[in-house]
């Protein structure tokens, strides 16, 4: 039931969702259609989402990260990218007392929500110099195509 006052377009919670949305496509800068979500900035891993003709790319930066503790999966339209930041420093910790410390460390666990035109056969992963590029292909549908005048 709770899904449904999130999702029903007569609901306050669905009239919030569609006032978000023509405020984000009214003040957008990024060009991005509405329907690619994220999480606010300050999240971890600090990702950017684009687009071209062909792709949805996502980047998320994210140094020193063990490649083989990332989990990239997507899920009905849901990109999720979970891993862990180990704190580096020296093994006694507890005796270690930090005057700052701005690096976040431990789990985390971002999703994007996609369009829908994106391709799930067709995703690549890469994780180089501390940035992880996911790139999911468009349908062939969804291109441009040229129509020819008769």
């Amino acid at each position: 039931m709770f899904h449904s006052l999130l999702t029903h377009p007569n609901s306050l919670f669905g009239q919030f969702d569609r006032l978000q949305r023509e405020f984000d496509d009214l003040f957008s800068t990024s060009g991005l259609p509405s329907s690619i979500r994220s999480v606010a900035s300050g999240t971890v891993p600090q990702i950017n989402v684009g687009r071209t003709p062909k792709s949805v790319d996502i980047y998320a930066f994210a140094p020193g990260l063990d490649v083989s503790k990332i989990e990239v999966t997507l899920d009905r339209g849901v990109l999720r990218l979970a891993g862990e930041r180990a704190q580096p420093g020296p093994a006694d910790r507890e005796r270690l007392r930090f005057y700052a410390q701005e690096r976040v460390t431990g789990r985390f666990d971002r999703s994007v929500t996609l369009p829908d035109d994106v391709d799930p056969d067709h995703v690549e992963a890469s994780y180089r110099d501390g940035v992880l590029h996911v790139s999911i292909a468009r349908r062939e549908a969804a291109q441009p195509k040229r129509i020819a005048i008769q």
